[in-house]
């Protein structure tokens, strides 16, 4: 129970999400990988919403408090510049890329952020959360399965 505990709050985690919970998963616990992977996976799909409604409803009473609004500030101009070149371009599906790519900074966090800035509709934004999460959870796990080497194909020997 404790494992599976951990791997929940690693996902739920701002900054860590898949990217720690997969590995984590794999590595750390007897868990088999297929159930790592639909745990964090849906953990993290369940999150989407939940952070949408979250910006939606409740985050201007929290921005009355100026430490929080500073850093809100920061952190949503930081997340505008990446994701707002995507979104123009693609659409959702930028979006979902955005999401998708396993790096810091990315994620269901700074994705609902940046579609509720941009003004992209709940049911769009859960669509492309849903499609990045997808892609950044196949990607973590390809990459924990098969380490370093499956990193190689972009790197050219000499």
């Amino acid at each position: 129970m404790n494992d599976l505990l951990m791997l929940v709050l690693l996902t739920l985690a701002p900054f860590l999400e898949l990217r720690a919970s997969i590995p984590y998963g794999i590595f750390k616990t007897d868990m088999h990988w297929t159930t790592v992977f639909l745990i964090c996976v849906i953990v993290n799909i369940l999150l989407a919403p939940i952070v949408y409604v979250f910006l939606d409803k409740f985050i201007h009473l929290f921005l009355r408090i100026k430490v929080i609004d500073k850093v809100y500030q920061k952190y949503v101009e930081k997340t505008q510049k990446k994701i707002h070149k995507m979104v123009e371009k693609y659409g959702e599906l930028g979006v979902a890329i955005f999401i998708g790519i396993p790096l810091p900074g990315s994620g269901v966090y700074s994705g609902a952020l940046g579609s509720y800035l941009l003004g992209l509709s709940y049911k769009k934004f859960f669509i492309a959360a849903v499609i990045g999460v997808l892609i950044a959870g196949i990607a973590v796990t390809i990459v924990s399965l098969t380490g370093a080497e499956a990193l190689s194909i972009f790197i050219k020997s000499i």
